[in-house]
């Protein structure tokens, strides 16, 4: 590490901590030569995959361009930043966990509609009308149809579970 005020290349760590939840490294420091102390910030230099596009061009990953995709589809809905941090951080590491140096942009898609989808069905509809290129309004009713059915499916095993946490009672009533 060079120092700011010298260019010394001798310098010595005083301090080390932790900050940002632990994805930095807060380090302060000394020079050596000049005597002189600063701070530096370290953290891990993530390497994310390229995007290949459906025209067959390839860009790296932009996230700036995925959470603007997410602002518009949540506009005007009721999710926190929270929830969406968590969600883009999420996208993120599964992206990372593929191990690919390259993804395709339909693989990209499919998980910011899974996201999307757990986050808020209204938003994931409007991402899905766009990525998915409806063309008439018998497309969005499909989809719906198709999430009134996965939400149908859950309700029925969770009340299936409900009705055998109550069996499971009664049977221990009856003891």
């Amino acid at each position: 590490m060079y120092c700011p005020f010298c260019s010394a290349s001798d310098t010595k760590v005083i301090d080390s901590r932790l900050v940002s939840d632990g994805h930095q490294v807060r380090r302060r420091r000394e020079c050596l030569a000049c005597h002189e102390r600063y701070t530096t910030f370290e953290s891990a230099e993530l390497v994310m995959p390229r995007i290949i596009k459906r025209d067959g061009t390839r860009e790296p990953f932009n996230e700036d361009k995925m959470r603007s995709g997410f602002s518009r589809a949540l506009e005007k809905r009721p999710v926190s930043t929270e929830q969406v941090e968590l969600s883009i951080n999420k996208l993120k590491s599964q992206l990372r966990a593929t191990g690919e140096r390259e993804i395709t942009s339909e693989i990209l898609g499919n998980l910011i509609m899974a996201q999307l989808k757990e986050l808020d069905k209204v938003a994931y509809l409007r991402f899905a009308s766009v990525y998915l290129s409806f063309e008439d309004i018998s497309e969005f009713a499909d989809e719906i149809a198709r999430l009134g059915k996965e939400n149908l499916n859950r309700g029925s095993l969770s009340r299936r579970k409900n009705v055998d946490k109550k069996a499971i009672k009664n049977t221990g009533q009856r003891k």
